[in-house]
């Protein structure tokens, strides 16, 4: 069976759409091939982004942030958008026979104030989130 390619984009690829990545990796596991990217990339993938995810025992120390731009030559049966920036400016994504998703998530909200810890638990509710997405798209698309 030919594995399903997907991408998943959101504004710098340096958040939402790593975490979505990982997880459509988790649950689907050889099934697909799956990809991240930003409309703008961004310098890195957030530091707090590879911990939530190693709470979840996921590694994702590796990932790099990229431009959409790299992957216009591949054709995908998926684009999973995960903001609306995102969905308003991406390119002219899958080609024809592909299927475009969007679901939005909230995106990190830093605050000076906050401790790491604090910092840390306003942001699994928005993990948790894109987890349970990841899992439904799982079962509904690919299994």
């Amino acid at each position: 069976m030919k594995k399903r390619k997907i991408l998943v984009m959101c504004t710098g690829n340096s958040f939402r759409s790593h975490i979505a990545e990982a997880y459509l990796r988790k649950f689907a596991g050889d099934k697909i091939q799956v990809y991240s990217a930003g409309v703008k990339a961004a310098d890195m993938v957030y530091p707090w982004t590879i911990k939530l995810m190693a709470e979840e025992g996921i590694d994702i120390s590796d990932h790099a942030s990229e431009q959409v731009d790299k992957y216009l030559d591949i054709e995908f049966d998926y684009l999973i958008t995960v903001c609306d920036n995102a969905k308003e400016t991406c390119p002219l994504f899958p080609r024809p026979g592909g299927k475009k998703l969007h679901q939005s998530f909230k995106d990190y909200e830093p605050k000076g104030d906050l401790s790491e810890y604090e910092y840390m638990e306003t942001l699994r509710p928005i993990r948790d989130a894109i987890k349970k997405y990841c899992k439904e798209f799982v079962k509904k698309e690919i299994e």
